[in-house]
């Protein structure tokens, strides 16, 4: 396939990497010059030591030339910047492409997913265009996906067919892609695991032991599955690669930014000091306005997200929210 892939992040670059090792014709845009320039003349990413990309990766500083031809445009921006993205690059794309989004998050104000925003600029710019739209999600850090250590992707489309296309043009030896119709939940997922995982962070940093991380992981899926479902995905999809697979792994892996976010806030930073110190896009932090939007329209109880919530925006200290979560009202576990 001819494949356009916005944004050079690290990201991004594991999956024009992987692609390109697939035989895929891949094309990789950044709105950034200097980015380009860099990667064209090292052949490295500066976040990704110790990978050394193929050279049969294009690079543009040109949107048009990522768009025009390719049958697949892969969105690998933060989700800031999602949908501007997509509006400029909407007159560019070609009739009968899959458009894709590899970024995590919801927009505040809008409450959309991240191919609902695609969606929304396409579909305003080009009326007439027959396309089709996939997420991309599941426990891949971009760090091991670029050293090729066996992983697995979902690509998620209401369109199974599409969906299967998409899976067989990621499979190899190490990495498994499976298939979901269930858009919505699976970006859900992506976008509400980022914000458990910086709580997460915040237990390490406080010190405290495996007991708690294992209760905060297990009842943040609860909290992930119950505003799920509120919203009409199957349940079954919070249990899978994109909802449990992915906690996990954002959890408890060293590669995630937002659990050293959290981390750091738990040690006594604001969340602007350890942004700072990570140097690269927390997610979970952009996640979390919308989250509490979400709560509150659909009558969700998120006690986890609130606490994160108070912690970063209401100068709630980590003690008073981890007191606080130990002395709700108890209740059964199913609920």
């Amino acid at each position: 396939m001819k494949i356009g892939i916005l944004g050079a992040g690290t990201w991004g670059m594991a999956l024009a990497s992987l692609l390109v090792k697939n035989n895929h014709d891949v094309t990789v845009w950044s709105a950034l010059p200097q980015e380009i320039d860099d990667l064209r003349a090292t052949g490295k990413h500066k976040n990704l030591p110790g990978v050394v990309l193929p050279e049969a990766i294009k690079y543009t500083k040109e949107l048009p030339e990522a768009c025009r031809g390719a049958e697949f445009i892969i969105y690998v921006v933060p989700s800031a910047f999602m949908r501007v993205t997509a509006k400029l690059s909407a007159p560019y794309l070609e009739e009968g492409v899959i458009i894709s989004s590899a970024s995590k998050g919801i927009e505040k104000g809008t409450l959309k997913t991240m191919t609902e925003i695609i969606d929304d600029e396409v579909s305003a710019a080009r009326s007439g265009l027959k396309y089709s739209v996939v997420a991309l999600s599941g426990p891949t850090h971009a760090e091991e996906v670029a050293a090729g250590i066996p992983t697995s992707i979902v690509a998620a489309c209401a369109d199974e067919t599409v969906a299967q296309k998409i899976a067989e043009a990621f499979s190899n030896s190490c990495m498994r892609a499976y298939m979901n119709t269930d858009v919505l939940g699976v970006e859900l997922c992506g976008a509400l695991k980022n914000i458990i995982a910086i709580a997460a962070g915040i237990l390490r940093g406080m010190g405290l032991g495996d007991n708690t991380k294992a209760m905060l992981m297990t009842r943040g899926i609860a909290e992930m599955t119950r505003i799920g479902t509120a919203l009409g995905c199957p349940r079954e999809t919070f249990m899978g690669l994109a909802g449990i697979g992915d906690l996990i792994v954002t959890c408890t892996s060293v590669h995630s930014r937002n659990n050293r976010c959290g981390e750091l806030i738990g040690k006594g930073k604001t969340y602007e000091e350890a942004s700072k110190e990570i140097g690269m896009v927390v997610e979970g932090y952009h996640a979390l306005e919308a989250a509490m939007e979400l709560s509150k329209k659909y009558e969700v109880e998120m006690p986890i997200t609130t606490a994160v919530y108070d912690i970063i925006h209401n100068g709630c200290t980590p003690e008073e929210a981890m007191y606080k979560l130990m002395n709700r009202n108890l209740k059964n576990e199913a609920k």
